[in-house]
This record gives C-alpha cells, structure tokens and sequence, in this order.
C-alpha cells in the first residue's frame, strides 16, 4: 500500500506515524509545503514573550527523526497542487526546485489545516499587518518587535488573540485589543468572560469591544488603525487574530463535497466522498457532540485524535478495532495574566441560538479547601438539559483547579452522563488538592436540585433592573453589613438566620426572588420559605454571579480604559 500524506503538523503527522506503527511495510509519503513537518502551533505566542525561550523547542519533531525512526519519506518545501481521483496521483510542486511532477497513491490524506482571515479593508494587506499560525510567521513578528516596534494592536479577542496581549505586555509593547463582538472569548458566554476584561485592563492592556477595524493606513511612525467608533489608533504592529477558514481548496477542486462552513465533509472514520481519499483537522468540518450540528472547530486536539482515525481506517477499514470519531465538544483553555478561562460543550448563548432547552447553575467554590493555604476562587458555570438533567457544557473562571474542574465535565459530556451523575462522582481530595464536596460535586448538587424540584430558580440575567414584575420582591438573605455593602436595586434585607422569626414581615400573595452571595443561603432560605408555603425562588449564583452579569451587560457598547 502506499499512502500519501498532504500536510504535517498535529493531523497529517499523527496520520503517518499512526500508519507505520499500524503496517510496517506500507509506503508512506509526506508532502508538507513549509521547512517544518511538526511544529507546536499553540506555543508560538509564548516565544514572543519570552516564556520559551529557544524557538526549536517550538519544533514537536524533524524530518530527519520521522524518517529514521518511522522510515517516512518526508518531502517538506512541497506544495500539492492538484488531484486527479480517475488516476490516483496528486500534482505536486517541490519549492526549492520548481521541478512539477505526480506522486501516485493508494490512500491519500489531506491535513492542510487553515488560513488565517484577513478583513476587506483598506491597508489588511500592509507589512505591518501580519497573522501568527506558523513559524514563519512567528519570524515576521519577532523581526519588527526585535527591530523596536513599541505599540501593538490585536484585531480579534478570541484565544490566540489574547494569548498574544498578554505575550506582547510581556516584551514592554503598548497593547490594545480590537474585538467586533460585545465580549472577548466569543465562545464563552458574555458574564463568564467579564472577568477577562477586567483581568486585560488591570494590566494597562487597552480593551475595545463591539468595534472594528476599517482601514489601516500609513502614520507619520508605524500605521494608523481607524475604528468604526470614529477612534484611531497608532501602532507599529497589527496582528488580525479575527479567526480562521479551513484550506478546502484542494479538495474542492477535486470535486469532493464541501460542507456549509467551507470544510471537507467526513465520515465518521475521517473518509471523504471518494472512498481513497481521507481528510483530518483543520480543513474538515465536524460534529458537534451535544447539539448534533456540524461546525468548524479548529482545535489540535481532535486532529491529533482525527489523524489516527484516519489511518486505522486506511489500514484496517470496517475492522471492530478501527476508531471512530465521535464528534468534537470544543473542550478549550486560555491563560491571561494568571486568570484562566475554560469550556468544554455547548455554551447557553449557542443552545439558545439552536433552540435547544437549557438551564444553567453557578457555583462559586475555591480551588481547594479553604482552611488550607493558597486556596483560589473560581465561578464554574454547568448547562443541563431541565428535563433530563443531561450535561450540555461548563465553563469555568478562575486561577489553579479550572483545567481541572472541566476536563471532568468534558469527560461527563462525553459519556452522556447527568447532574445526577455528577452529585456521585468520587474525586481525589486532601485539603491541598480539592474539597471533600468538590465544585464538580457542588455544581452537580444545585443543578440536582433544580431538577427535582427542591428548589425553584430564577435567573440573575433578568434582575439587571430589579424585579421582573410588580408581583415579584428581591429579598437579600445575607448579613446587614454586606447589604449596605451593596445589593439588588429595590431588594429588602432579612438575613437567613433572622428568617424563621420574621416571617410575618413577607407578603404571602406576591413572589420572593430569594439571593444571597454565592446562593448557599439563598437555597436554605427557599427551602424554608417553600415548606411555609410562600411562592419563592432562588437566584441562582447569587451576587457574585449578579456582579458578573452586570459587568457583562454594561460592556455592550464600546468601552476603553
């Protein structure tokens, strides 16, 4: 068999060494386009800011060791132009050379991952305005902050964009951040990122969000970017990190079949509509795991996860023991500045957008038991089906224990588990590491309870201004010092260990929206306030979630430091 191989990096170098260790004999070619077959995209950066510190730890392996270990014939400078499906070879250019000419195959893999967008606008396409997604790239932004570039601008909030305030901070550059959408980490719901925003600005990072860039065009130093708001900004340097396109190009030209977002259609053993053909990561689309829906999700751990696939269906084909792909959950983590945001599954702006019913609870649990040293904050965020209890998605922010609390979660959405399933889980705990009740177990406790019924919840999203109704009272179950500390607009204060006694103070003909800091008390306070028969319901994540939720909603038009 000969297997021939478009592309290196995570998908197209999983799929060949995956291949060699699956059959030894087979003839296994890889065409990567640039100087580096396997390089750690996700690092790049890192090196700007000097967290790492020589670039050819960037480099996961060389062409050298792929051919000597896995005997592959690597060819890197090397562009594939073409397919032709009746005769089975690709048309391929070597780029040190010129030389054209076809490459047979058997079995062919396209891995060439996705290009990076670059707005319509006047002066995208200036030297200074570059994109970061390889290590070419990389160079081209190392060479102008090396040369004194001082100011930089960010088009695009999302993890890379971020990742890349942070670095430049690092290395002394003036930083500004241009995001269109209302929030940063567009995929993450508007309260959960506030805190990012607040995390940016902290640290002299300027924050312009609901904008955009419109023209970028010459200064008497550097370039000048003119913002739809009317503000313009100088800098030396503008990196578009506004997202990416899947490099279906090749494919499309073959004639393979194209989904609605632009990438490779694939079965579920990562094959094409032509049976010799296979595609993996960046360039396909997939599916989502809990919704269903198809999308573009560009993340290196599924291509890793899609290359194998790929070759256990090339060599083994309908075999029992060839993978399969299950779908992707979008499961993700950034770092800005010490605070971490992560998520994993549907988001309950995307569930709402899907028509899909949903509800969510906050938690607000340190990291590790609180009586011992360095214990963190975090605000975990868990989305279930109301019905079934089914896990839909978490997200979570915090410092040290984020990672953790929601790979668990992914592995629960993997496994079709509930809040039910949750409540149950035995997880590791001494003091240093966890909770004897962990924040997963927590999550699981309130999200059980709205479920069954033990404690109606209303949501903090609709208290903004006050009781939704005239027939519904905010009552703030916490201390007295903490109400004049701040509290609900138009909530009266009767603090939980005053209740029982002053129940006579509360009308029993109107509704109580019960909310305390985090909503411990606020549910102890519903479950009294049900069994004396008032119509009551807890606000869910109480005034710290309320706090995240009006740091969300005032950050709808465009604010800067």
């Amino acid at each position: 068999m000969k297997l021939v191989i478009v592309g290196g990096v995570a998908g197209g170098a999983s799929a060949a060494t995956r291949a060699r260790r699956l059959c030894e004999d087979a003839e296994i070619v890889l065409f990567e386009r640039g100087p580096d077959v396997s390089f750690a995209n996700c690092g790049l950066p890192y090196f700007i800011g000097g967290e790492i510190a020589q670039r050819s730890k960037l480099l996961v392996t060389s062409p050298a060791l792929l051919r000597d270990r896995f005997r592959l014939d690597v060819r890197t400078r090397c562009t594939v132009e073409a397919i032709d499906r009746r005769a089975k070879t690709v048309r391929v250019t070597d780029l040190n050379s010129g030389r054209r000419f076809d490459e047979s195959y058997d079995a062919l893999v396209l891995a060439p991952g996705a290009t990076p967008l670059r707005p319509s606008i006047p002066g995208a396409d200036r030297p200074e305005v570059l994109t970061l997604r390889s290590l070419d790239d990389l160079d081209r932004i190392m060479a102008r902050v090396e040369a004194g570039a001082k100011r930089a601008i960010v088009v695009g909030a999302g993890f890379i964009g971020l990742e890349l305030a942070e670095n430049f901070m690092k290395r002394g550059l003036e930083t500004t951040v241009v995001e269109h959408q209302p929030q940063v980490l567009p995929r993450l719901d508007p309260e959960m990122a506030a805190p990012i925003v607040d995390e940016l600005r902290a640290k002299r990072v300027a924050v312009f969000l609901s904008d955009s860039a419109m023209a970028i065009r010459n200064a008497t130093a550097g370039v000048t970017v003119d913002l739809a708001s009317g503000t313009s900004l100088n800098a030396d340097l503008v990196i578009l990190g506004v997202g990416v396109r899947p490099e279906s190009g090749l494919a499309a030209a073959a004639g393979l079949e194209i989904g609605p977002f632009g990438g490779v259609c694939v079965s579920d053993q990562m094959q094409t509509s032509d049976p010799s053909i296979w595609a993996v990561g960046d360039a396909i689309e997939v599916r989502d795991v809990v919704s269903g829906a198809m999308g573009h999700v560009p993340l290196a751990g599924p291509a890793n996860r899609q290359g194998r696939i790929a070759a256990d269906s090339i060599v083994r084909g309908a075999s029992p023991l060839a993978a399969r792909f299950r779908g992707v959950q979008g499961s993700s983590i950034v770092g800005v500045f010490g605070r971490v945001a992560a998520s994993t599954g549907a988001s309950a702006k995307q569930l709402a957008r899907q028509g899909i019913r949903h509800r969510s609870v906050y938690v607000h649990p340190a990291n590790h038991a609180t009586y011992y040293p360095g214990a963190q904050p975090m605000t975990l965020k868990l989305t279930f089906d109301p019905d079934s209890g089914r896990v839909l998605g978490a997200q979570a922010i915090g410092g040290a224990g984020v990672d953790k609390r929601i790979d668990i979660i992914a592995v629960a959405i993997q496994a079709g588990m509930t809040v039910f399933d949750l409540e149950q889980l035995e997880l590791c705990y001494a003091p240093q590491f966890g909770s004897a009740k962990d924040p997963v177990n927590m999550a699981g406790f309130v999200a059980a309870g709205l479920v069954r019924g033990d404690h109606p919840q209303a949501d903090m999203a609709d208290m903004l201004d006050g009781p939704p109704d005239d027939r519904s009272i905010l009552l703030d179950v916490r201390t007295a010092e903490e109400f004049e500390m701040g509290h609900l607009p138009t909530a009266v204060n009767i603090p939980v260990d005053e209740l029982r006694d002053r129940l006579d103070e509360l009308p029993r003909d109107r509704r109580l929206l019960v909310y305390c800091q985090v909503g411990m008390r606020g549910y102890i306070a519903t479950r009294i306030l049900l069994q004396k028969g008032f119509d009551v319901a807890n606000l869910g994540g109480g005034y710290k979630t309320y706090l995240l939720v009006q740091a969300a909603a005032g950050r709808r038009d465009r604010e800067s430091p």
